[in-house]
């Protein structure tokens, strides 16, 4: 039997400039550098004109390390914040499509219903089922239904938040606003 040992997941928050191609270079420099993303999530943030993205990757303390040195390189980036060792809530979204029948349906909505998931959709073969949680609770509520049969999955990748004040802290300074409002 052999073990593998996976790296550590860090988990890496990016304030960026909202505009077209930001998304583009920073996952360039990820290919460029060699990094690996486990899983990446953009979104709008609390800021007019700005997005908040969301990495987690593996790796030593070194490669975050260098992850974050080299995302503040880019000039779409506001700010960047390891949020790793941070107390913080994480939650992934997936959608998953299960095989499934008049004889299986209740059983499915029992795990369902043990896991605070919801059915979404019911066609009659298959039934689509919404998750929220952490990636253990996504990744156990998958595996349970394998024998069911999942047809198809989608996950959204973590979004994550330091809890209280945490390492995202409060919005840039005054100066930042000036620096992005003054172009860059």
């Amino acid at each position: 039997m052999t073990t593998t040992i996976r790296a550590p997941k860090h988990t890496i928050t990016a304030l960026v400039q909202d505009k077209p191609g930001v998304l583009n270079r920073v996952s360039s420099m990820f290919r460029r550098r060699g990094f690996n993303i486990v899983s990446l999530a953009v979104g709008h943030s609390e800021i007019p004109g700005l997005s908040r993205m969301t990495f987690v990757v593996e790796g030593d303390d070194a490669i975050v390390e260098q992850v974050t040195k080299h995302l503040h390189k880019l000039i779409d980036v506001i700010k960047v914040a390891d949020i790793s060792q941070d107390n913080v809530v994480s939650r992934e979204l997936a959608l998953i499509r299960v095989n499934s029948n008049a004889h299986t349906r209740s059983e499915i909505m029992q795990i369902v219903d043990i896991f605070r998931a919801n059915i979404v959709d019911v066609a009659p073969e298959s039934v689509v089922i919404e998750v929220t949680g952490d990636e253990e609770k996504v990744d156990s509520l998958t595996n349970l239904l394998r024998s069911f049969g999942v047809a198809e999955v989608m996950r959204t990748g973590t979004i994550a938040m330091s809890r209280g004040t945490g390492a995202g802290g409060p919005a840039p300074s005054n100066s930042s606003k000036v620096r992005l409002e003054g172009g860059v």
